[in-house]
């Protein structure tokens, strides 16, 4: 598994902590977000651990470019110390498949192991004011223009507000595997690549506003 970051000692820690877990092989490593591509097409790994602050090619757009190119591309955890939201919001945006700030080797860890079994490690607290901020509210991907159904859109509210499919399913008294085919159905017409793709999708258009309590 990658790990990238723009300071070396953290790098060499970040890689240190994940390659001392059991289930858990660091492949590589990148100082700049432009080696990201060709180390991944190399590596093939899993997970991506991305810092968004790199040299020559931030982590944001090396995102984009690693998911717009690469086939079958690996999942993207955005790690960074930088208490910036622009920051976080673009590398979701761009497709990251969630993020952590300033958290503990511990924590690190298991993230990578949720995003690895394709969970999405989104925190919608962190996406709601962000979108109402930078979001475009002409989004293409608007759920009003996405012909869901109104129990798929009441599932991608559920959804925004971070719920699991179990909670989801206990919400609208239905069966989990009810609720795994309405999220499959919303990601599909939205375009969506995962869970945190169409809670950005919800929030930008205003679909679900940002004062909507999250977990």
């Amino acid at each position: 598994m990658p790990a990238e970051d723009d300071e070396p000692l953290v790098r060499a820690g970040l890689s240190a902590v994940l390659g001392a877990q059991p289930d858990i092989e660091v492949v590589g490593e990148a100082a700049d977000g432009a080696a990201v591509l060709p180390l991944v097409r190399r590596l093939r790994p899993d997970v991506v651990a991305m810092d968004v602050r790199m040299p020559l090619m931030d982590g944001i757009e090396a995102t984009r470019l690693l998911l717009r190119t690469v086939p079958d591309p690996p999942k993207i955890l955005v790690v960074t110390t930088f208490d910036n939201d622009e920051y976080v919001y673009g590398a979701l945006r761009a497709g990251a498949d969630g993020f952590l700030k300033r958290s503990r080797p511990a924590e690190i860890a298991h993230a990578v192991r949720l995003i690895a079994e394709g969970e999405s490690l989104l925190f919608p607290a962190a996406v709601r004011a962000p979108a109402a901020e930078y979001g475009n509210r002409d989004a293409r991907a608007a759920p009003e223009r996405a012909a869901l159904t109104q129990r798929e859109s009441a599932v991608l509210r559920l959804m925004a507000r971070g719920l699991s499919n179990a909670e989801i399913a206990a919400e609208l008294v239905v069966g989990a595997e009810t609720v795994k085919t309405h999220v499959s159905a919303v990601l599909a017409k939205l375009g969506a690549r995962d869970r945190t793709q169409a809670m950005i999708a919800a929030y930008e258009p205003g679909f679900v506003a940002p004062s909507v309590q999250a977990r």
